[in-house]
């Protein structure tokens, strides 16, 4: 595989195996989002101006991110993040005491806070569904699911790409039995745009969110949020603002700037860089100039190489089949130790950028692999934990 690293501005003296976190933006997409920032600096009312242009640009991002998520345009709005339109989602599900909210022990902390709020205040509770390890069958997932299930369930929140284990859930057979039990289904998608295909009207999720920043390559603060057409008038804005209008929630009502009052509604929050956002066409391109799906399929295969390098390390079984495993990031379990100061001699000792963690009864190193690293990088990471562990471990 050709190697990209010249076309992103990682520093050279960091082995960067933290794609998964916040990615990274290639050289050509920085500049693009930096020429949209310039453009926004050089006239800021003509450039924020939805009548000016502004509405159209946001629209040309949303087709081009339609047209990869295997949906329309106007189910779609551009965000800053997953988390954000995953709250406008759990703060707008009219929910009662009593009501049920299903979900797994993978869930992304930051959801599991979100999820928590929504109860304080509603009265609805959790109910954590755990999935069965190692992951090796869609059934073995499903059924745990399905079983979690009762009368009071009125929400299924999954993630797709899990981001502690990095696992691909098999959620479509959930996503469909929710469906025909009247059950709202909300995914978790931070980690799958640009990592897996995705086809969101063929899964028929109520609500989807997705990261762009992470595997699409685009800027920070660029994301997604798609809603059934059906269910859009049941979102609020978590901020009322120009976009909003009163008859949003009425049949055939109009947006404020022409497009629907889901996309206006969510879209026009007052004063917002959107650059980011208006960059991800950019990395589309990028991406389909550079043949990214042998990219990926070369990353995917080091990735699972040195997986399989740790656990003859360590001698620890995998989270999974490699089937269950995201693409290019693998969690690999390691001997117990404390995570945050293995984190901390992998940087400090050997500069590696890497995260490490404790999860459920688990110490896990997570590496993902882009377009930018290389085996040696590899190496380096094997040699740096076969010095490390027996140091850490027997301190344990």
């Amino acid at each position: 595989m050709q190697n990209l690293d010249a076309f992103f501005l990682l520093r050279p003296d960091v082995t960067f195996l933290n794609h998964g976190s916040f990615g990274a933006c290639p050289r050509p997409v920085f500049e693009e989002y930096q020429r949209w920032q310039l453009q926004l600096e050089s006239q800021p009312v003509a450039f924020l101006d939805p009548a000016r242009g502004l509405s159209g640009w946001m629209r040309d991002a949303r087709v081009a991110m339609a047209a990869i998520l295997g949906t329309s345009a106007e189910n779609i709005v551009g965000l800053t993040n997953a988390t954000y339109a995953l709250n406008i989602v759990a703060q707008s599900l009219d929910l009662h005491p009593g009501d049920e909210i299903l979900t797994t022990d993978h869930e992304y902390a930051a959801l599991e806070k979100t999820w928590a709020y929504v109860c304080r205040k509603t009265g609805a509770v959790i109910k954590t569904v755990t999935v069965p390890l190692p992951l090796t069958d869609e059934a073995q997932f499903t059924d745990a699911i399905l079983a979690g299930f009762t009368p009071q369930t009125r929400v299924l929140f999954l993630s797709h790409i899990t981001s502690a284990t990095a696992l691909v859930f098999p959620i479509a057979r959930a996503v469909a039995v929710a469906r025909e039990r009247g059950i709202y289904s909300v995914i978790d998608g931070a980690h799958t745009p640009g990592h897996i295909p995705l086809n969101l009207d063929a899964l028929g999720a109520d609500f989807y969110a997705g990261n762009c920043h992470k595997w699409i390559m685009a800027p920070k603060g660029s994301a997604f949020l798609h809603v059934r057409p059906e269910l859009q008038a049941m979102l609020n804005p978590l901020v009322i603002s120009h976009g909003w209008t009163e008859d949003a929630k009425l049949p055939g009502a109009k947006g404020v700037f022409g497009n629907s009052p889901f996309i206006d509604g969510l879209e026009m929050q007052g004063t917002r860089d959107p650059s980011a956002w208006l960059a991800v066409p950019a990395a589309l391109q990028f991406r389909a100039d550079h043949d990214w799906d042998r990219v990926a399929e070369s990353c995917r295969q080091l990735a699972q190489d040195t997986a399989a390098r740790v656990r003859a390390l360590t001698g620890l079984p995998a989270l999974s089949s490699p089937a269950f495993c995201a693409p290019q990031m693998v969690s690999m379990p390691v001997p117990r130790c404390d995570p945050t100061q293995l984190k901390a001699r992998l940087y400090d000792d050997y500069h590696i950028e890497i995260p490490c963690f404790d999860w459920q009864d688990h110490t896990i190193v997570r590496v993902s692999v882009q377009g930018y690293n290389i085996e040696s990088q590899m190496d380096h990471l094997v040699t740096a934990l076969t010095e490390l562990l027996p140091q850490l471990s027997a301190k344990g």
